[in-house]
């Protein structure tokens, strides 16, 4: 046997390597620590699609082509071409009757001229009372005949996509065929209704009329979709003319399905697709502008597809709680864009599985969170931004991010910890292995048998970043930049300086310690109130907790105090400050001296009630003021706190 090799061509790759998020997650970070939060962040890539990959549309891009198809639709044509065609046919017919009459001088002649004249001005009207007359001219008669296949075909390919074309040449038998199929859908539609139906019975209706359905439903569900979309379309098609539109063209259906003897059936069908698809825009009327009249059939595959595209539209979107890239009907997509449209999609929901499979995210209670890993990572980039702001003629190796590069190694080891990011000592990781399987044999290592390379250590440092998450943050534009150099600091000081002990507290009205993993969702709070006095409380603890390490404090804000901690655990806020709010808040600064804790506040504001506080703050600590704008916020915070660390 002989094989040809080639590209897959059907579709993605199923033997690909699962996809590296890596790039994505950085570039979710772009937007985390700019403010975002990892929900909207992640909204925003999948919009923009994915990084680096060529060929590969995001949901704006799919949102564009959805759009640009809208427009196309609408600019078509006209929904009125089958009743324009039935009056030319109606017509065409009536001047050929008279032209046949018009040279005979009997009375005969005379009487059928007056029962032409007679004719109502509507046209279903007119082919009602035509329907009984008999035709002195062949060709008025042939065209008639024209005239009354056009409608069924109209009407029956407005319910049963493709039956104008399976209907071109008329034939009884083929009539016949179409009303046996509708008794039998009815039947399976009624015993369904019982729960009597089985997929057995769907298949045996498909070997018999599956021809008729040309979009190869592959089970009752699928074709009752495809069904009640084109009937909904059908009543959109009436909602959208004008009334005495509305009332001729569904006078014409009327009358032509009561002629092919389908208008039980029809009835019936109608009903059960409604009772199925209430859900669906059953009498929404649409607005097309195009010129070109379209026959009853196209105009309601346009509808059809304008309903399908709106649906579309509104998924893509992606801007209502909750959404999902689920929501979106991978059906919809195909039909509306094709399957190269339906790969870019499951290349885009491939993300979302990746980066929660490969451990960066997590749903809690159906809000996106970043994991440890992923902050870990998002607060390195932040921390190479920071260097990479900072003059490059300054001493120092903070640019080394290799994990445990605190000191120089000491040649000994210990067990390894979860968040441990020391070099893995390799030898001796091995030969506990080794004597945990007793030797002979392949070596097996457990998650015991790792140790870590440990370092020396050097001067501890009980670190406390203060920042403020006021409202004012916000409105100032400041918070961005707020929560990077949070990020970055707590970065630096796990991977450069992990024996340090490391606490970043928030406030507002009141103050918290957050959670290294906490960061990257951080947002600020929608409060009022600067409490200071509040968050030097919490440091002090922290310092207190580790007497032996060196005491460094950090402040960012852009607010003077304007609250304080009451005795029972409330806070209490005015504006302007009161005298006890500064008071208090002074009295910490001048515990954290006793402690040898020297403050550096960061200002982000040029406000003169801030500068007085932070200056007394100065004169009674001895820190240092630094007033900095947004986008250097974390260069001076990581300058700072590494010209301490050397010092020390």
């Amino acid at each position: 046997m002989s094989y040809r090799y080639g590209e897959y061509r059907d579709g993605p790759d199923p033997l690909a390597p699962p996809y590296d998020v890596r790039s994505a997650l950085d570039q979710m970070g772009d937007a985390v620590l700019s403010g975002s939060n990892p929900g909207h962040a992640l909204r925003d890539l999948l919009k923009q699609g994915l990084p680096g990959a060529e060929n590969r549309r995001g949901l704006d891009d799919l949102l564009r082509e959805v759009r640009r198809r809208r427009r196309e639709l609408r600019e078509r044509g006209r929904l009125d071409g089958t009743l324009e065609r039935a009056r030319a046919l109606l017509d065409t017919a009536i001047g050929q009757e008279r032209s046949e009459l018009f040279p005979d001088p009997s009375d005969e002649a005379r009487l059928r001229e007056s029962e032409l004249d007679g004719l109502p001005q509507d046209t279903a009207s007119a082919i009602q009372e035509l329907s009984t007359y008999e035709w002195r001219s062949a060709a008025a008669r042939q065209t008639f005949e024209e005239l009354r296949d056009l409608l069924r075909r109209e009407v029956l390919d407005s319910q049963f996509r493709g039956m104008k074309d399976a209907l071109a040449n008329p034939d009884p038998a083929a009539m016949e065929r179409v009303r046996e199929m509708m008794s039998e859908l009815n039947d399976v539609l009624d015993r369904d209704a019982r729960g009597e139906h089985t997929q057995d019975d769907f298949n045996a209706f498909m070997s018999k009329y599956g021809d008729m359905f040309p979009e190869s439903p592959r089970n009752l569900d699928e074709l009752v979709d495809t069904l009640a979309r084109r009937a909904a379309a059908t009543q959109r098609l009436l909602a959208s003319l004008t009334p005495g539109q509305r009332e001729e063209l569904n006078a014409l259906i009327n009358q032509t399905l009561e002629a092919a003897g389908m208008d039980e059936q029809m009835r019936r069908l109608g009903e059960s697709l409604h009772a199925r698809r209430p859900g669906l825009s059953w009498n929404t009327p649409e607005r097309l502008t195009g010129d070109d009249p379209m026959g009853m059939g196209d105009a309601v595959s346009a509808l059809d597809e304008l309903a399908d595209l709106t649906q579309l539209e509104a998924a893509l979107r992606q801007d209502y709680p909750g959404a999902r890239l689920d929501d979106i009907d991978e059906g919809a997509i195909r039909r509306a864009l094709g399957r190269a449209a339906v790969d870019d999609l499951d290349a885009l929901r491939q993300i979302e599985r990746e980066l929660e499979q490969q451990g960066y995210l997590r749903r809690q209670r159906g809000k996106l969170e970043l994991t440890p890993k992923a902050v870990r990572r998002l607060g390195e980039t932040a921390l190479r931004r920071v260097f990479a702001s900072l003059e490059t003629d300054r001493r120092g190796d903070h640019d080394q991010v290799d994990a445990g590069a605190a000191g120089e190694l000491t040649g000994s080891s210990r067990p390894w910890r979860f968040g441990d990011e020391q070099p893995i000592d390799v030898v001796r990781t091995v030969i506990n292995g080794v004597r945990r399987g007793g030797g002979g044999g392949a070596v097996t290592l457990s998650v015991d048998d790792f140790e870590v390379a440990e370092t020396e250590r050097r001067t501890a440092a009980a670190v406390c970043l203060l920042v403020d998450l006021s409202y004012s943050m916000a409105l100032r534009g400041t918070w961005a930049a707020a929560k990077q150099t949070a990020m970055a600091l707590q970065a630096l000081v796990s991977s450069k300086f992990p024996q340090d002990s490391v606490q970043i507290i928030g406030f507002s009205n009141y103050a918290r310690v957050l959670a290294p993993d906490e960061l990257a969702g951080l947002e600020w709070d929608m409060v009022q109130g600067t409490n200071l006095h509040h968050a030097l409380l919490i440091a002090g603890r922290h310092l207190d907790r580790h007497p032996d390490f060196e005491p460094v404090v950090l402040v960012v804000t852009d607010g003077e105090p304007t609250a304080h901690l009451r005795r029972n655990g409330s806070a209490a806020f005015e504006w302007p400050p009161t005298q006890e709010t500064l008071e208090l808040t002074l009295a910490e600064v001048d515990k954290m001296t006793r402690r040898r804790a020297t403050l550096n506040v960061f200002m982000l504001a040029e406000d003169e009630r801030l500068k007085e506080f932070v200056n007394e703050v100065a004169r009674r600590n001895g820190g240092r003021v630094f007033s900095s704008s947004a986008d250097r916020l974390g260069e001076y915070v990581v300058s700072d706190f590494l010209r301490t660390r050397r010092t020390r």
